[in-house]
């Protein structure tokens, strides 16, 4: 990595619906506050979620999911249980499909890919 972290940055409007682009980061008692890695980021796949998980959710972690990301967690899937413990900073909004793929490739150890997936190009819209 590039050898410095980045603050932690926790937004309920930002959540981790499928497509959702997060920064990674190193866990446990090593990081109390929860910074992201300074280079490191990941693409949310996940898989559908109930009402009722999500109902548990937002009383174990105090958030209050909106309808819309009720929706897209419900019709999408994600992985809301890394809502509030990682920070997410931006949204896939054309090529899914690309994101599907990515998730069927054959993995190695830690889940790695066995050949590297590269991003070819990419578009920041603000």
């Amino acid at each position: 990595g590039p050898g410095y972290q980045v603050d932690a940055e926790f937004n309920a409007k930002y959540v981790h619906t499928k497509g959702a682009l997060a920064a990674a980061r190193t866990g446990g008692s090593g990081n109390p506050k929860k910074k992201s890695s300074g280079s490191q980021f990941y693409i949310v796949h996940g898989k559908k979620v109930s009402e009722g998980q999500l109902n548990q959710l937002e009383v174990q972690k105090g958030i209050k999911y909106t309808e819309e990301q009720r929706a897209a967690y419900t019709e999408q899937g994600g992985t809301p249980f890394l809502d509030m413990e990682y920070t997410v900073y931006g949204m896939v909004v054309k090529g899914l499909d690309v994101v599907d793929a990515i998730a069927e490739v054959k993995t190695g150890k830690s889940d790695r890919p066995l050949e590297d997936v590269k991003i070819k190009s990419v578009r920041v819209i603000k």
